[in-house]
């Protein structure tokens, strides 16, 4: 009897059954023929243009009729027509599975639509008008970090931006230690005879400006994070309070600041730095107040009639020195609910001695009848005083002395960010972030509102461009940080949360503090990679002052503040710290930038702006002296939205690493000429340059191989283009030392870090400028010079890695 063989087919069915597709196949025999499979595959030309497959394969295995197996002896082929059945079987499965993933493949459509055609509507979409009403509605109340008003102000904030259209905004929250004034024991300076009795007294508060008499919760002059105490004791002045003032005391003129109570001026540098050096110094306390030399420009009046601070005004701040650890309970960690805390003797950062600002009112009563040397020259300010050091009064005030009385006190309390996104369309796992703090002193008019409210119109200006169909090719997101006074907190336990993320996705941050400081010309400080961004941006941003109509920013900028050291071209200066970009660059290492307006840095020597943090930046002072038009703001609002546009847009990142080659090379000979003022130590110890040099040399070749692959970039290629952008992405993570620079754990980039005599400068190669400083003095020169060495191989080995990341694959 001959073999009964039973059919069996395979059919694929696409989407439109007019395109259907089928495919069958089957055993053909009889008898004792050898058996051969038969495929029919019909595949209609119409199919290959079509992107989208939806198939199944139905096999039905053929049988055999086991009686009549039973009666052939061929067993073998019986083996082989089961083989042949399956092996069809699963090439058929493999050919319908080659076809849906090539048709379902994602199309190389990144580039079919410039992101440059709403980059001009965007920009245009930024006015001033609206930046106006922001800084009205926002300054209206008092919002000091962990105040109910200001959490208000975050809701506030959170639900418009969610009415702009984002498509998420959330209040994000920490708790954090923040530091308050007592309300019920005020603080303040005093006097007081032989016999204890108080003969002045500084003032508890500030005069209120007009229009601001029935407002609450404005809160004193204070020294966030002070030490209470009322030590009582001799005044020494110590001028500026910085370390080379303590120098000149201690090493010139012989006056030891131990176990004194010290007054110096505010300016030149951050005030927790001052701190920090008077402690070293040993005083028990420290005054601060503002000199008019520091803080009132010549020809201005005193605020409300001009922008000078007024007699009575005061400069409020936080006190810290934490480099980078965040909130000083949990460093390092977010503190949430979880984290483990330090105990209060073991918090990082805070000073141990009594601290409180006057203003220059109360100052003269405390300088005017000092005793002891005449100051140096530049020790003078521009009070009618003598600025004689001390220690102590002379005449009918010999016996006299100063007592501080500090009882401001420190508690945990919950602080609040708002945290808004817009979802990228193409590369959602790629985030580009603008961020700025809200918090404010009092009312914040200038510190940080007017950087506030240019945040809240870009964040309007995109929403628009949402309703016309834009969307960004990377993620935004968009930050109100709370509690930037008090340390940078909200914008640092943000970043430690959510590092691991940020390590991985973030392209870039871009800060939105104050937008404004002064009146004169644009100020940007970014990582090198972002020079040129900042160059083309500003070329597409006109000028907003009066008689350079038809004139755009970047030539205005250029005409007023050229960078001569090194080229024709507008000035850029390096990232210090001092503001909420700290943590995302200095310890994570992603490429970060600030712009703002700012004052003449060559003619107006006064310390920041003369109002800072008083109760007197208010919006009136905006709206009639730096920015009546508020074409000043809507420039720089337009800056930081156009550098952040085109990171979120562009397909190949806008980072220019060529320029990080030529700032490499420039810090590099910078600290070697330092490191040359000591010929003889240096040869004395065998220190050489030649390692870093060299690593210098191979970044340069790197970067120049890696921009000739990126002239050639097919750009078409989804996979070619996400490549480089990593290598650009990341290269900011390869200058990050996971160690640390010595003492500052946290301050990890080792091109770039805030000075450790000056947090709002910032210093190239850190690690060694630090082993440099002073060296002339060190108690142990061979060990000194030995750190050098160190730290010239820990800059040498970094860059050299970072020229790896930049090589082909």
């Amino acid at each position: 009897m001959s073999n009964s063989v039973r059919r069996f087919s395979c059919s694929l069915h696409v989407s439109q059954r007019k395109h259907g597709l089928r495919m069958t196949g089957g055993l053909v025999g009889g008898g004792s023929h050898t058996h051969r499979p038969l495929l029919l595959l019909r595949l209609p030309p119409t199919l290959l243009h079509k992107a989208r497959v939806r198939s199944w394969v139905c096999a039905c295995a053929a049988w055999t009729s086991p009686q009549t197996l039973a009666r052939t002896s061929m067993g073998a082929n019986k083996k082989l027509v089961h083989w042949l059945q399956w092996f069809t079987v699963f090439t058929l499965l493999f050919i319908v599975g080659f076809i849906i993933g090539w048709f379902a493949r994602p199309a190389d459509t990144q580039h079919e639509k410039p992101t440059r055609d709403f980059l001009r509507e965007f920009l245009e979409e930024i006015r001033a008008g609206n930046i106006k009403q922001y800084l009205r509605k926002f300054t209206h109340l008092p919002h000091l970090a962990g105040t109910e008003q200001n959490l208000r102000l975050a809701e506030q904030i959170r639900k418009e931006w969610l009415a702009f259209g984002l498509d998420s905004a959330e209040l994000v929250w920490y708790d954090v230690l923040l530091s308050y004034p007592n309300a019920t024991r005020p603080n303040y300076i005093s006097i007081v005879d032989q016999h204890g009795d108080e003969v002045v007294k500084s003032s508890l508060a500030e005069p209120v400006p007009e229009g601001y008499e029935n407002v609450s919760d404005i809160v004193p002059p204070y020294n966030a994070y002070s030490a209470q105490g009322q030590p009582e004791g001799e005044l020494v002045y110590v001028n500026y309070g910085r370390t080379e003032d303590f120098f000149k005391l201690q090493r010139e003129m012989g006056i030891n600041c131990t176990d004194k109570i010290v007054i110096l001026r505010y300016g030149k540098i951050f005030r927790g730095n001052k701190v920090k050096n008077a402690m070293l110094a040993g005083a028990k306390g420290i005054v601060f107040y503002s000199d008019p030399a520091d803080y009132c420009a010549e020809g201005v009046k005193p605020y409300p009639e001009g922008w000078n601070l007024p007699e009575g005004g005061v400069q409020r701040g936080n006190i810290l020195n934490l480099n980078g650890a965040g909130d000083p309970l949990t460093p390092g960690y977010p503190a949430k609910e979880y984290t483990y805390r330090f105990s209060q003797d073991k918090r990082v950062g805070l000073p141990k001695i009594p601290v409180h600002p006057i203003g220059y009112r109360d100052a003269v009563h405390l300088l005017k009848n000092m005793g002891g040397a005449s100051p140096p020259p530049d020790w003078k300010g521009a009070l009618n005083v003598s600025y004689r050091i001390g220690p102590g009064f002379i005449g009918d005030f010999a016996l006299n002395k100063v007592r501080m009385n500090v009882h401001s006190y420190k508690q945990v309390t919950r602080i609040y960010n708002v945290i808004g996104q817009i979802r990228g369309a193409q590369e959602p796992d790629r985030i580009v972030i603008l961020g700025g703090h809200r918090d404010a002193w009092v009312f914040g008019g200038i510190d940080p509102v007017t950087g506030a409210s240019a945040t809240h119109e870009t964040v309007r200006a995109a929403g628009k461009l949402l309703q016309k169909g834009w969307r960004p090719r990377r993620t935004l997101i968009f930050a109100s940080w709370d509690a930037e006074e008090f340390g940078l907190l909200g914008s640092t336990e943000w970043a430690e949360e959510n590092a691991k993320m940020l390590q991985q996705r973030a392209v870039a941050y871009i800060n939105a503090d104050s937008a404004i400081e002064g009146m004169y010309t644009l100020r940007v400080d970014c990582t090198p990679s972002l020079h040129t961004l900042a160059y083309n941006i500003t070329k597409q941003v006109m000028s907003p002052e009066e008689g350079e109509e038809g004139m755009t920013l970047y030539d205005s900028w250029h005409k007023r503040d050229n960078w001569t050291d090194n080229r024709d071209a507008p000035r850029i200066s390096k990232l210090g710290s001092g503001s909420d970009f700290e943590a995302f660059f200095i310890r994570l290492g992603i490429a970060s930038g600030r712009a703002r307006y700012t004052k003449n840095r060559k003619t107006e020597r006064y310390s920041s702006y003369p109002v800072y943090h008083s109760v007197y930046e208010t919006f009136e002072l905006v709206e009639r002296f730096y920015d009546p038009t508020f074409r000043r703001m809507e420039a720089t609002t337009r800056v930081r939205g156009g550098v952040v546009f085109r990171l979120a847009n562009d397909p190949v990142l806008p980072l220019d690493c060529n320029e990080y080659a030529l700032a490499l090379s420039q810090y590099t000979h910078t600290i070697h000429r330092l490191a040359q003022k000591h010929p003889q130590e240096m040869e004395r110890y065998a220190v050489t340059f030649d390692a870093l040099f060299s690593a210098v040399d191979n970044f340069t070749q790197a970067v120049q191989g890696f921009q000739q692959h990126l002239n050639t970039l097919d750009t078409t290629n989804s996979l070619s283009v996400r490549m480089v952008n990593d290598q650009l992405m990341y290269l900011e993570r390869s200058f990050i030392d996971p160690l640390g620079l010595p003492g500052r754990p946290f301050h990890r980039h080792v091109v770039f870090a805030p000075s450790s005599h000056n947090k709002y400068v910032g210093e190239s190669f850190p690690g060694i400028y630090d082993a440099l400083f002073d060296i002339e003095n060190a108690a142990e020169p061979e060990r000194a010079w030995s750190e050098v060495k160190r730290q010239i191989s820990i800059a040498a080995f970094t860059v050299n890695a970072a020229a790896d990341t930049l090589r082909p694959l």
